[in-house]
């Protein structure tokens, strides 16, 4: 049986991550990753559509902490200690120059993800950290003051480990069956499918920012949105459905959602339509986008208020201009169930977030045994922040061991 002093189990971006500061912090210890899979860091190969999407550009922790719907009180505090600027740095001190999108996105300059993984896997060879490729754990035991971890190969043994296996829940079970209480898991970040006529004429069509709002809940997002082939899709929709994970899981992704294209009540967008009425009374209201919306969606929200393609302005009677502006402010769309969203697949659930200490990310319940990354029930929106709590967790977990 091998025997290291720590062993990460998980060899994805938070298990790197933490194997590379370990060795960094504390030379003297020697450390071994454990993963299932032939070569590691799958999701890191696809996020941000084959980019790595490594961070996002917000650099205080307290507006931070607020894109995680589960985690924000968790994480304030580690987030004192490490985070985006952190991230950036150590990255740049690999070697890795970075680039801060219009979005405040951050991807490597190379615009590949093979920039971050051939980071990972080369400094990992250079500070002698061990990769076990292929390596599944079947089994956690706790002999005497250490761990034994059974595998598909050999048994290993550390007297320390650090799980970053993300949201498996083949690890949650062995970790359940230790006496952690996992919360169940359900997806996070899905697009929405909308059978609609309208949505299906004008498929990559976006709008900058809208209003969304799931129908009888106080579910509530604002943001990008773009029309896809299959429903809506967007930065709102997505952090729509990562706040409203559990209960959009609930509700079994069939609900009503309402949609406001232009950021204004009903009321005060009416008084706005008279105004443009009497100003532009000639001209049909189809080929006369208004509150800078796309033509072709504007022409559908025309159509789905009922307004036929020659209706003039100055023509629109009481119940037309009515209707054009609950398509505006409040048009109403059935969803009927999600897709991933891209490749990248996250969820809300894991080990229950007060079974650990977040000073050290160690277990309240075992001694030297750590967490980092999606394993725990927190997650964030797109936009680099689930990465941001895989960094911020492992160096934390890597800063402790010493």
């Amino acid at each position: 049986m091998e025997h290291f002093d720590i062993i990460v189990v998980g060899g994805g971006a938070a298990g790197f991550f933490c194997a590379l500061n370990i060795a960094e912090m504390h030379p003297h210890l020697s450390v071994a990753i454990l993963e299932k899979t032939k070569e590691g860091l799958g999701k890191v190969k696809i996020s941000g559509g084959g980019r790595c999407n490594v961070t996002h550009a917000e650099f205080e922790p307290k507006p931070l902490t607020t894109y995680y719907p589960r985690g924000e009180k968790e994480l304030l505090g580690p987030f004192h200690t490490f985070m985006t600027g952190d991230t950036m740095q150590w990255f740049a001190e690999k070697g890795v120059e970075l680039k801060i999108e219009e979005d405040g996105r951050v991807f490597p300059i190379s615009d590949s993800s093979s920039t971050i993984i051939d980071c990972f896997k080369s400094s990992a060879k250079q500070s002698g950290v061990k990769v076990y490729y292929s390596t599944s754990v079947k089994q956690i035991l706790v002999e005497d003051d250490n761990y034994v971890l059974n595998t598909n190969h050999e048994p290993f043994s550390a007297s320390r480990i650090v799980m970053a296996t993300g949201s498996s829940q083949g690890m949650w079970q062995l970790l359940q069956q230790l006496g952690h209480r996992i919360e169940e898991a359900v997806p996070s970040l899905f697009t929405f499918n909308i059978e609609d006529k309208q949505l299906k004429a004008i498929p990559g069509v976006s709008v900058p920012k809208v209003e969304i709002e799931v129908v009888g809940t106080d579910l509530y997002a604002e943001g990008p949105l773009l029309v896809t082939h299959w429903g809506l899709s967007g930065p709102a929709v997505l952090k729509l459905s990562a706040f409203g994970a559990i209960r959009l899981n609930e509700l079994d992704y069939k609900f009503q959602i309402k949609v406001n294209f232009v950021l204004k009540f009903k009321d005060d967008l009416l008084e706005i339509l008279k105004d443009e009425r009497n100003a532009i009374g000639k001209k049909r209201v189809l080929s006369t986008p208004l509150f800078e919306l796309p033509k072709r969606l504007w022409q559908q929200l025309v159509v789905r208020a009922g307004i036929s393609q020659e209706q003039r302005w100055g023509d629109l009677n009481k119940l037309e201009m009515d209707q054009l502006a609950d398509v505006l402010t409040e048009c109403v769309f059935n969803v009927d169930g999600k897709s991933t969203y891209k490749e990248e697949f996250v969820t809300a659930g894991g080990i229950a977030l007060e079974e650990v200490n977040f000073k050290t990310f160690e277990s309240k319940l075992l001694p030297n045994l750590y967490f980092a990354g999606e394993i725990l029930n927190i997650d964030g929106v797109t936009g680099g922040f689930n990465f941001q709590n895989a960094w911020t967790s492992a160096y934390i977990v890597a800063k402790s061991l010493g």
